[in-house]
């Protein structure tokens, strides 16, 4: 069955502004039900986490709710899910953790196609461990990642490999279990963003073979805040560094302070929105479902915007070409200066935005200019006539 395109967006109160939004690789627009969640638990009768009154219990159902939620999303345990305010946050906390236990001769490796949450973190560990890092390099050409050298990259001083499951800029997406596979023969962890991927496949934590997956809830129609699955058999084994009195059981000793619990309901809130256009007996198989209907329905748009590119013929570069991608493209504008495009598309309430995304290593691998491109990121809410108003203005802005 086919996502009802007309209902969902009718979810969407920020939809009615007429804005095509093609910014979803940035975070996306929120449908009611999340809004409505936050601010049902921030109004109800609300304390510190507990058993003993009502305001403790609110509390702890939104915790306990919050990681079954992104347990069923992940296929991982609820009790090695992590919230984090950001994606960059909690890749800083994990890289301070892991690198206690690195030092000279050891190894971290990291790669061209990645955001920099998922770069600088590493590399800045490293640097005061000791360690050496290695990179997997990216071919500007295909947009993939040069995996011929993987087991040269990866060997047995390797600790841990930092890896994308899908580009924020380029949306390719490497085999990351092939790595993950190369990378645990040699003893390594595996530390996979998904913030990208996860707004538009299903995840499984076990099929990709990721030690660590992060996502962020606002790339699909959550509150800003972050989340990461791992085994609690693996995070039994950090030692964070934490308050005296704090916790120190799993997955709690990684969370510093009091919990945001109406961004956690917020959050629980997207997953059930995303279930609820699925079909299926239980939770985990309507998002199984849902995202099925999200990728056909992509897809197809996908396409429609890249003939519409092919049209304007060496006007356009498309940058985003890798045989598995996500539904975002990146294109430069070699007559043109792409913000200036950006701005055009704005005026005509068509939001794709000109930047770096923070694909800091992408932009250098490519050869690409600071700000020297146009990012279209689809998302379920887009329809067709949005494409064909992004097509016909961008051709107007190049004729």
């Amino acid at each position: 069955m086919s996502l009802d395109i007309p209902a969902l967006r009718d979810a969407f109160p920020s939809l009615r502004s007429g804005i095509a939004h093609f910014d979803g690789p940035g975070g996306t627009q929120t449908p009611a039900v999340v809004g409505d969640a936050i601010a049902r638990v921030l109004t109800a009768p609300l304390s510190n986490r507990g058993v003993g009154i009502l305001s403790e219990q609110n509390a702890e159902d939104a915790v306990l709710a919050f990681r079954h939620a992104y347990a069923d999303l992940l296929d991982a345990s609820p009790d090695g899910i992590v919230y984090g305010r950001s994606a960059t946050q909690l890749a800083y906390d994990f890289s301070r953790h892991l690198a206690k236990a690195w030092g000279p001769g050891d190894e971290v490796v990291v790669t061209q196609l990645d955001h920099d949450a998922n770069v600088r973190p590493w590399i800045q560990a490293a640097e005061r461990a000791g360690a050496t890092v290695r990179w997997l390099e990216l071919d500007p050409a295909t947009a993939e990642l040069r995996l011929d050298a993987l087991d040269d990259v990866v060997t047995e001083r390797t600790r841990l490999v930092a890896v994308t499951a899908a580009s924020n800029l380029l949306g390719t997406k490497p085999p990351v279990a092939r790595i993950a596979r190369r990378a645990h023969e040699a003893g390594a962890l595996v530390y996979v963003d998904g913030v990208h991927f996860a707004a538009h496949q299903r995840v499984s934590l076990r099929a990709l073979g990721a030690d660590f997956f992060v996502c962020s809830p606002y790339k699909f129609f959550g509150p800003h805040c972050a989340v990461l699955a791992a085994d609690p058999a693996l995070l039994d084994t950090l030692t964070p560094d934490k308050l005296l009195p704090s916790t120190n059981e799993v997955p709690e000793r990684f969370e510093f302070g009091t919990l945001p619990y109406e961004v956690m309901a917020g959050a629980t809130a997207a997953v059930d929105f995303t279930a609820s256009l699925g079909d299926g007996a239980t939770r985990a198989e309507r998002l199984t479902d849902a995202f099925e209907r999200y990728d056909a329905h992509e897809l197809a748009l996908r396409r429609r915007v890249e003939e519409g590119l092919a049209a304007l013929g060496d006007r356009v570069v498309v940058h985003s070409v890798a045989a598995d991608r996500t539904p975002t493209l990146f294109f430069t504008l070699p007559r043109h200066d792409p913000q200036e495009a950006s701005r055009f598309l704005a005026e005509r309430l068509v939001h794709a935005p000109a930047d770096t995304f923070y694909a800091y290593e992408p932009f250098r691998a490519l050869g690409v200019a600071a700000d020297a491109g146009v990012r279209v990121g689809l998302a379920p809410y887009n329809t067709e006539s949005e494409v064909d108003r992004l097509l016909a203005a961008l051709a107007h802005f190049l004729s």
